[in-house]
């Protein structure tokens, strides 16, 4: 395959070079196409000024250049930025194929500064495995692409991993929040209808040949800031209106979690004649609906907003990058609802 930068394409090794030499030399605007996992994906124009911008600023505030791990698609803004701190750095990162070679990646990183880029997903399966406490001799994981289990950082914790929660996307030329704090530049703020607002440095020129509009990028995220700090609520389109009330579905998410018998789950709502949107959970494992729904409850929720079904999963579905597929998710709680 050929490596490309419009849009950015191609494997981490092919696109390395390439990348170096735009992020040395400087050039026109790249593209980087989004996952689509809400929707249509979208090519997201951005500028040079704006991913080094970006890099140099996640540097800064992990505390200095170093060695990372590459196990990110590097098309995608979360993986490409590990290449773009890499070069800055002037240390190529170690490059883990899959899933199983990370520990091997761990070993073969030689810097005095160590990081490494993943999402909750990756690091649930590493602090499934007999090789966690590796991650513990990296400076910092920053984990981000989708919101992280309180309970999965909780674990990460307990071995000794400094986890960094990141919350960016395309448009912001990767993560531009850490641990709820904005990166030098970065600006954030809330909507009239509680959506997140950032400005600064690092956005986005604008979708495709259409130019962004303002100096401030509405997000689809929901969110409040307290003391300086973000917390993101969800996203508004995942606030579903289920018999007249409003049900945050990532709040559901979150509180079913931690139920017996549950591996992994996601909440979605499915459409139904009488609720107009049905509360359904995915469930891989054994957790029967009664326990989601007392677990809803005991979260200090209103009863109401209790999955009404429960659908039995091998799997999540997933996106090339490690996010998960929520249209899939939707697909699979209808057909079993």
């Amino acid at each position: 395959m050929n490596a490309s930068l419009r849009p950015v394409s191609g494997p981490a090794r092919e696109l390395y070079p390439l990348l170096a030499e735009w992020v040395r030399d400087g050039g026109d605007s790249i593209v980087v196409r989004t996952s689509g996992s809400t929707g249509t994906p979208k090519d997201v124009t951005l500028s040079h000024a704006a991913v080094v911008a970006s890099a140099r600023a996640s540097l800064e505030r992990l505390g200095g250049p170093g060695q990372w791990i590459s196990a990110l698609p590097p098309t995608a803004v979360g993986g490409l930025q590990v290449l773009v701190r890499s070069i800055l750095a002037g240390q190529e990162p170690v490059i883990a194929e899959d899933h199983a070679s990370i520990p091997l990646a761990i070993e073969a990183m030689t810097a005095g500064r160590r990081y490494a880029s993943f999402v909750p997903t990756q690091l649930f399966r590493l602090l499934a495995s007999d090789e966690a406490a590796a991650l513990a001799g990296l400076d910092a994981v920053l984990l981000g692409g989708a919101a992280a289990p309180a309970d999965l950082v909780r674990r990460a914790d307990t071995l000794g991993i400094r986890i960094v929660r990141t919350y960016g996307m395309s448009e912001t030329a990767g993560g531009c929040v850490y641990d709820g704090v904005p990166l030098e530049g970065v600006r954030m703020r809330i909507s009239a209808d509680g959506r997140v607002e950032l400005a600064g440095p690092m956005l986005f020129d604008g979708y495709g040949d259409a130019r962004r509009v303002g100096e401030w990028f509405t997000t689809a995220d929901l969110g409040e800031i307290t003391d300086g700090r973000l917390r993101i609520i969800g996203r508004a389109d995942e606030i579903v209106v289920s018999g007249g009330v409003n049900v945050p579905l990532p709040a559901v998410t979150e509180a079913v979690r931690g139920v017996s018998g549950v591996v992994d789950v996601a909440v979605t709502g499915v459409p139904d004649d009488e609720w107009g949107t049905k509360v359904v959970a995915v469930v891989v494992g054994s957790a029967g609906l009664q326990e989601l729904r007392d677990a809803v409850e005991a979260a200090g929720h209103p009863r109401s907003w209790a999955p009404r079904e429960r659908v039995i999963a091998e799997a999540l579905p997933l996106l090339p990058g490690g996010k998960l597929d929520r249209l899939a998710v939707k697909e699979i709680a209808a057909r079993g609802a």
